[in-house]
C-alpha cells in the first residue's frame, strides 16, 4: 500500500480512559493490533472503529472507552510504533560491543526498514496519522458518533482532535534519536546535533518512501544510497 502524507500525533496520545488493570491494558493492545492489521487490508479511509472492534473481538463500547474517533486510535498506534522503534534501536545499540557512528546509522536505518517490512500497518502509518482533507475530521467525528451510539462517546468527546500540538512526526523521531545517540555514543545533545539528526530523518524518510514505492520490499539500491548519504552527512557529527 502506498504511504500517504502524515500529520502530527499526540505524544503521548490522550486516552479517554487510561488502562489501570492488566486486563484493560491487554484489551487496548488488542484494539491497536487489530487497527494495524486492518490498515494494511483496507487503508485509512475505509478503516472504522466498528471494524476494529469486530477484529479485536471486543464490544464497540470498549473502543470508545479509549478513543474519541479513529484518528485518535491511529495516533495511539503511531505513538506505539515510535516507542517500539526506539526500543529496537536501544536493544541493538546495547548489544553492539563497540558502537561507532557508522554502526549507529546502520542501526537506525536497518530497524526502520525492518519495521516497514514486518510490522502490521507500519507501511501506511509509521509515526504519524495519515493526512486528511480539510473536512475529513468533522465527517469522521459524525460517523464515529453514530457508530458509538448514545452514551458511548460523551458530550463533546467524539470530536476530539487526535493530532495535538506536539509537532510533526519527524520532529518526534529526531528528538528520540538524539537522546538515544547521546546515551550510546557519549555525544552531548546540542543544537548542531539536533539539526543534523532532523535533516537526516527528513532525508531518510523521503528516500525510504521512494525505495518502498519502487519495490514493495524496499529497493536495495535505493536503501544503499540512503545509507551512504547518511554516512557522509551524519557520521562526522556523531564521531
Amino acid at each position: 500500500m502506498v504511504p500517504v502524507p502524515q500529520t502530527r500525533p499526540k505524544t503521548p496520545p490522550v486516552l479517554r480512559r487510561a488502562p489501570v488493570q492488566q486486563r484493560s491494558a491487554e484489551r487496548l493492545a488488542r484494539i491497536l493490533d487489530a487497527c494495524a492489521v486492518l490498515l494494511d487490508e483496507t487503508g485509512y479511509e475505509q478503516l472504522s472503529t466498528r471494524a476494529v472492534a469486530a477484529r479485536a473481538g471486543v464490544p464497540i463500547g470498549s473502543v470508545y472507552r479509549f478513543f474519541g474517533n479513529k484518528r485518535a486510535m491511529v495516533a495511539a498506534l503511531a505513538h506505539r510504533n515510535l516507542d517500539q522503534y526506539a526500543e529496537r534501536i536501544s536493544t541493538r545499540f546495547a548489544a553492539t560491543p563497540v558502537l561507532d557512528a557508522y554502526g549507529a546509522i546502520d542501526g537506525v536505518l536497518d530497524e526502520f526498514i525492518a519495521m516497514k517490512r514486518t510490522v502490521p500497518g507500519f507501511a501506511l502509518v509509521d509515526f504519524g496519522v495519515p493526512g486528511s482533507a480539510p473536512d475529513e475530521t468533522a465527517e469522521e467525528s459524525a460517523a464515529d458518533a453514530d457508530e458509538a451510539g448514545a452514551g458511548e462517546t460523551g458530550e463533546g468527546e467524539a470530536g476530539e482532535d487526535a493530532d495535538g500540538a506536539a509537532g510533526h512526526p519527524n520532529d518526534l523521531v529526531a528528538e528520540r534519536l538524539c537522546s538515544l545517540l547521546a546515551v550510546h555514543l557519549g555525544r552531548a545533545v546540542d543544537e548542531t546535533l539536533r539539526r543534523k539528526v532532523l535533516v537526516g530523518v527528513e532525508t531518510a524518510d523521503a528516500l525510504v518512501r521512494l525505495a518502498f514505492r519502487t519495490d514493495p520490499e524496499g529497493d536495495p539500491a535505493l536503501v544503499d544510497e540512503t545509507r551512504q548519504l547518511l554516512y557522509a552527512y551524519l557520521a562526522p557529527s556523531l564521531s
